[in-house]
């Protein structure tokens, strides 16, 4: 009797990637038909895509038994059309990839050779990031660092999405439900055995990031805010301190007037300190509205993602 085949199910969230899906999709064709000694699923997640993506990939599926995909009833971010991918995909395990070829199929054996080897996460770091600007690049790694140090678990560096991920890794994510999502710190969350390769990262070869610097401060806050309390406590700090501050101050001013009977002077300096108190006021605001608002998502309770359609067939 025939052992069964190992399935691979290949994950492909798409945003407007209709100039990018016709250079991916015969690679991946051709690395499965290279590796026959596994079943294989290519399931591309359509991201409320504006363009020809969802005509590109129901001809897929209608060419290819190979193919499926999920199409969502509008763009819910990458974050939720990942989610997405996690419930549908039916593979013993899954490879995320973006569809612009920066990530590269041939590296997917690869990983297989270590997952078949015990790792159950297997990743990619980046040896060099592609064509990016130097601001962007500056700003990533800023990020990174503010948030290993935030965190109470290790956040890899220079990692993206491109990794393989054991079933037992997908249905933990699975039951991650949370709306504010930050899946790269999810990825480090769930801990299982993890294996890091590297690679260079090449250019995009179609089209352009959707990502704007706006999306990735938002991605950003996010990440820090979905793993880390520090904002909160160096609010709770910056406050004493500045309270400590103005006490002393308050009592040495009060000594001046009382004993000496120095007049109390300096309207300037005055008003630079009520505007700079008013700044840090205003801060710690704004850091404790992030969390209440996600708190105020969480507690609505809907859907990351509403799914339209799924192979070719209207879902109800």
């Amino acid at each position: 009797m025939n052992e069964k085949m190992k399935k691979i199910s290949i994950l492909i969230p798409c945003f407007n990637e209709e100039q990018s899906l016709p250079l991916l999709y015969p690679e991946l064709v051709k690395l499965m038909d290279s590796n026959a000694n596994y079943d294989w699923e290519l399931l591309f997640v359509n991201d409320g895509s504006m363009d020809g993506t969802l005509d590109l990939l129901r001809g897929y599926c209608q060419q290819d038994s190979r193919v499926s995909y999920v199409s969502l009833s509008r763009n819910f971010g990458k974050e939720a059309a990942m989610l997405a991918g996690f419930d549908n995909v039916t593979g013993d395990c899954m490879v995320i990839i973006d569809a612009d070829l920066q990530d590269p199929p041939e590296l997917i054996p690869e990983m297989i050779k270590w997952w078949e080897q015990g790792y159950e996460d297997v990743y990619a770091r980046r040896k060099s990031r592609g064509r990016e600007s130097w601001l962007r690049k500056r700003l990533s790694m800023l990020f990174y660092r503010m948030l290993q140090q935030s965190s109470r678990f290790d956040v890899l560096q220079n990692v993206g999405d491109f990794r393989l991920l054991d079933r037992r890794c997908v249905n933990a994510l699975k039951r991650m439900r949370e709306s504010e999502r930050y899946t790269k710190g999810m990825f480090s969350w769930i801990g299982f055995k993890k294996k890091e390769i590297e690679f260079d990262r090449g250019d995009r070869q179609a089209g352009k990031s959707a990502w704007s610097y706006r999306q990735l401060f938002s991605l950003a806050i996010d990440g820090i805010t979905s793993f880390s309390s520090l904002p909160l406590r160096i609010s709770t700090v910056a406050g004493f301190f500045i309270s400590m501050l103005a006490f002393i101050y308050m009592m040495v001013v009060f000594i001046r007037a009382l004993i000496w009977g120095n007049p109390v002077q300096g309207y300037p300096s005055l008003l630079v300190i009520m505007l700079f108190l008013g700044g840090i006021q205003l801060l710690s605001l704004g850091i404790i509205g992030e969390y209440i608002g996600r708190i105020y998502n969480e507690t609505k309770n809907r859907p990351d993602y509403i799914v339209d359609e799924r192979n070719n067939e209207k879902v109800l």
